[in-house]
């Protein structure tokens, strides 16, 4: 039975397992206490090598659109006049261990990751500095860009630097509240104190909308009559129906996050006829195959928004006057 079975479904089965779990997440709920009361209590000290900084951030494990909104924001500051950079982990790549600024032009998602290679690919004009030790990267902001607004993609629990403004996606209404392993937390709900603004609530909605196709050669085209649909994201479910209002889909192939879509035997059993539909994060490793041509390939282009979006807009713009910008 996978995690999120257990985490999710009303089965007998995963209602058990959910039980004999949950002694173990009161023991990580216990963990993550004590990790974060050493901050709390000033026994340790975040570091802000930068500032203003910008987090974007989640408690649950998985998909939450973390990265959609980061590009969201991104255009947010920009539109207000700000000069951008954006960070994230890397997950999974060579340069996931510290932290380097990204160089300019594509980047090989082998290297440097899936989500970084999006970012580039949507945002080829921002700078970019990749790795998992967010100090070091704000460092390196600092050093190159100390005008800037640095925007997390993720970095909520990392509590050695500090942040000037946290944004954390987290449902209003959760059908499971408890932390590893018996739920998906990444620790306690009620940490969203932390954070300066918790979204949805009762001001500001989250829209999420598929707003247009493009080719293999970067070309916006019509929506596909028909098509097939292969994607490796976390909780696809939107996509998969954002997608299936656009277009009738012939077959769908999930795969985990962040897989590495090189297989060789990953494509077979799908049409060469009909286009295979997949998300901006898997077209930048998608279109490393080899076999890519022999394809039809539609990429969805997905969008997330915070609504009302000029309300946001201006409280965004007012929380960072508030701040002591040197």
């Amino acid at each position: 039975m996978r995690i999120d079975q257990i985490w999710y479904e009303k089965t007998l089965k995963a209602r058990i397992l959910r039980g004999l779990l949950t002694p173990l997440s009161g023991l990580y709920a216990f963990g993550w206490e004590t990790y974060s009361l050493v901050y709390r209590l000033g026994f340790k000290k975040p570091k802000q090598p930068h500032s203003p900084i910008v987090c974007v951030g989640n408690l649950v494990v998985g998909g939450s659109g973390k990265t959609p909104m980061v590009l969201f924001i991104a255009g947010c500051l920009t539109s207000m006049g700000e000069s951008v950079v954006l960070s994230c982990s890397g997950y999974g790549s060579p340069r996931a261990e510290s932290a380097s600024m990204a160089p300019s032009g594509p980047l090989d998602p082998l290297v440097w990751g899936d989500e970084p290679a999006m970012i580039r690919w949507l945002l080829p004009e921002i700078p970019l500095v990749v790795g998992r030790n967010r100090v070091r990267a704000a460092e390196l902001v600092h050093a190159s860009y100390p005008d800037s607004v640095l925007v997390m993609d993720d970095g909520f629990q990392h509590l050695p630097l500090k942040k000037d403004i946290t944004i954390l996606l987290d449902e209003a209404d959760p059908p499971n509240r408890l932390t590893l392993p018996a739920g998906p937390y990444r620790e306690p709900r009620y940490h969203r104190r932390r954070a300066n603004f918790v979204i949805p609530n009762e001001s500001f909605s989250i829209k999420s909308k598929l707003i247009a196709f493009q080719d293999e050669s970067g070309a916006l085209v019509d929506a596909p009559a028909r098509g097939q649909i292969l994607c490796a994201i976390g909780r696809p479910d939107q996509f998969i129906k954002e997608v299936h209002a656009a277009v009738e889909i012939k077959e769908t192939r999930i795969l985990r996050d962040h897989a590495s879509l090189q297989e060789g035997n990953l494509l077979e059993g799908l049409a060469k006829t009909d286009p295979i539909i997949v998300t901006a994060k898997d077209w930048v490793k998608i279109r490393q195959r080899k076999d890519f041509q022999q394809y039809q390939w539609r990429i969805a282009l997905h969008q997330i928004t915070i609504e009302p979006n000029s309300m946001w807009v201006e409280m965004l713009n007012k929380s960072l006057h508030q701040l002591n910008r040197s």
